[in-house]
């Protein structure tokens, strides 16, 4: 199973909720992905996201360049689920054939809001944002495994 995460840029929200499932699934043969609606080419992980992803999970995500999301990373995908509802909106209407496996990591979860998005935020803002894709990705972990 494959498993996209995805936001806008592919710096913050869904390059550290892809490290933290990685990360934390003991799930065989379930794997998660990123990738961003409108990256900026060559783009790295923004270093406040670095920092907290070898802080607590120890994996070095720094020098992790973004990646456009493309069609084929929708087809490919079995699970598909953005930061937010606009970005899932967005999707579903370039690419309705796909509509019926697109959501929001949090809706998906039964959490309310969007995850929001620290980009230019203090360390403060980027560990908010932290905490809650970890509670995302506990909660999504935990459905997987009742499936």
């Amino acid at each position: 199973m494959k498993i996209l995460f995805v936001c806008t840029g592919n710096t913050c929200r869904s390059c550290m909720a892809e490290a933290i499932f990685n990360k934390l699934s003991d799930i065989e043969g379930v794997e998660a992905y990123s990738a961003g609606i409108s990256i900026m080419p060559r783009s790295k992980t923004s270093k406040n996201a670095a920092i907290l992803i070898k802080e607590n999970f120890n994996l070095d995500i720094s020098e992790r360049e973004a990646v456009q999301l493309t069609e084929e990373d929708l087809r490919k995908s079995d699970l598909i689920l953005t930061m937010t509802t606009y970005m899932k909106e967005l999707i579903c209407e370039a690419f309705p054939q796909y509509q019926n496996k697109i959501y929001t990591l949090n809706g998906y979860v039964d959490l309310e809001n969007d995850v929001m998005d620290p980009y230019g935020g203090d360390m403060k803002t980027y560990k908010t944002t932290f905490d809650m894709l970890n509670k995302g990705v506990e909660l999504l972990l935990h459905k997987l495994k009742g499936r």
